[in-house]
């Protein structure tokens, strides 16, 4: 099986951090030589390992954030 080649294009920020370092992050992310999706996973310290995560496109993104906001804001009520 070949391996997954990946290049972490853009960092955006961490979400969360694990006391063995991996940290789940928002990044921009070239899967295969593909075109760089939006991608939040958890990574290990070295960014060498991978666990599973999601990537989005730009409009799944900003269809993401709307529901997170409209959650978000029923929560509050």
């Amino acid at each position: 099986m070949d391996s997954i080649q990946f290049d972490i294009v853009k960092h955006f920020g961490v979400l969360s951090s694990e006391k063995s370092g991996w940290q789940k992050e928002l990044n921009m992310v070239a899967w295969n030589n593909r075109a760089p999706k939006l991608d939040i996973r958890d990574w290990s310290p070295d960014h060498q390992k991978m666990g599973k995560g999601i990537t989005l496109t730009e409009g799944e993104a900003a269809a993401l954030a709307e529901l997170l906001i409209a959650a978000l804001a029923k929560q509050e009520q």
